[in-house]
């Protein structure tokens, strides 16, 4: 779907916030790697989706009013057959706020990170880079350009991480793609340029694979009402 579309709806809607699906339809719109995924409302397509991706999967509760998943055990992770997944469909379809539950492979891979956008009342658009997961806040390790951003700028950013070893050769896994990770953070640049509703974006974690390859596996785009011009 177009990136306007995706925004359009929303807007009408009078929504703060897309879902995490949409929020990552959106990133894949503009070429950043997302994990696949099938949004699904019954359990007969949480099956049939579980028969596309395969084992081991993940499943999350998505909604229009769920922003932080991980808060509210709305997660569920390494389901390893049917029944497990049944049971956490169950879970998730009938938690408060979920319209659907994702499913997803689960992603190999335990180094993190987190890539975003904010708005700025005073410089605009900024794009962020650091260390992410669930300790992102306590960590504290970012870096920051205003958008847009260009590859040069981007490669910069991760160099000056506190904690930019773990982008190379780490425990006996591949250095990361530094080359797609700049893409990402030009195309998160591009995206605040280009679409005046994008308020926030938050794409955490980003996981590292064993091999370099980087995949987005959560993310929230949050949003703003469109100024009218004079």
């Amino acid at each position: 779907m177009e990136p306007e579309k995706i925004l359009e709806k929303a807007l009408l809607e009078g929504r703060k916030n897309l879902t995490e699906h949409e929020s990552k339809q959106l990133l894949a719109a503009y070429g950043l790697p997302v994990a696949r995924e099938v949004l699904t409302q019954s359990l007969e397509q949480a099956l049939s989706a579980a028969a596309l991706l395969g084992y081991p999967l993940a499943a999350k509760a998505c909604g229009s009013k769920i922003a932080h998943k991980s808060e509210k055990s709305l997660v569920r992770l390494h389901l390893q057959d049917d029944a497990a997944l049944e049971k956490a469909f169950q879970e998730l379809a009938n938690s408060p706020d979920a319209e659907g539950v994702l499913i997803s492979p689960m992603i190999a891979g335990n180094r993190e990170l987190v890539l975003g956008l904010v708005r700025d009342s005073q410089f605009g658009p900024c794009v962020m880079a650091g260390l992410g997961g669930v300790l992102t806040e306590v960590i504290n390790d970012t870096a920051f350009r205003m958008a847009p951003v260009n590859e040069g700028e981007a490669l910069d950013m991760l160099d000056e991480l506190n904690g930019k070893a773990i982008l190379g050769p780490f425990r006996g896994q591949a250095g990361a793609d530094k080359s797609a990770l700049a893409a990402c953070l030009v195309a998160l640049g591009r995206i605040g340029m280009e679409q005046e509703a994008v308020k926030e974006i938050d794409v955490n974690p980003v996981i590292l694979g064993p091999e370099g390859s980087i995949t987005a596996v959560d993310a929230l785009v949050v949003l703003q009402a469109r100024k009218v011009k004079p």
